[in-house]
């Protein structure tokens, strides 16, 4: 299944145009190649970083799992007549 592309305009100063094309030429790319690839980095550390937020919500939203046995009631820590 092909992308279906849409073209934009997109208005540059002509010296950042210039060295653009000059830096896409250098690559052996398009401007328009060069920027679709950024974007694309853009939108996917954008959703790598939403997952990443909403999975620390999430483990912030369940108590913490600490380890170990359960702690003995004060009453059993302090009982004397174990000790007599």
């Amino acid at each position: 299944m092909a992308l279906r592309k849409q073209n934009i305009t997109l208005a540059l100063d002509r010296d950042l145009l210039r060295k653009a094309r000059a830096w896409a030429a250098e690559r052996g790319t398009s401007i328009s190649a060069m920027l679709a690839d950024e974007l694309r980095k853009m939108v996917a550390r954008e959703n790598a970083y939403e997952q990443a937020r909403m999975k620390a919500v999430a483990l912030l939203d369940s108590p913490f799992q600490l380890g170990g046995a359960k702690a003995a009631r004060r009453q059993d820590l302090h009982d004397r007549r174990g000790l007599r």
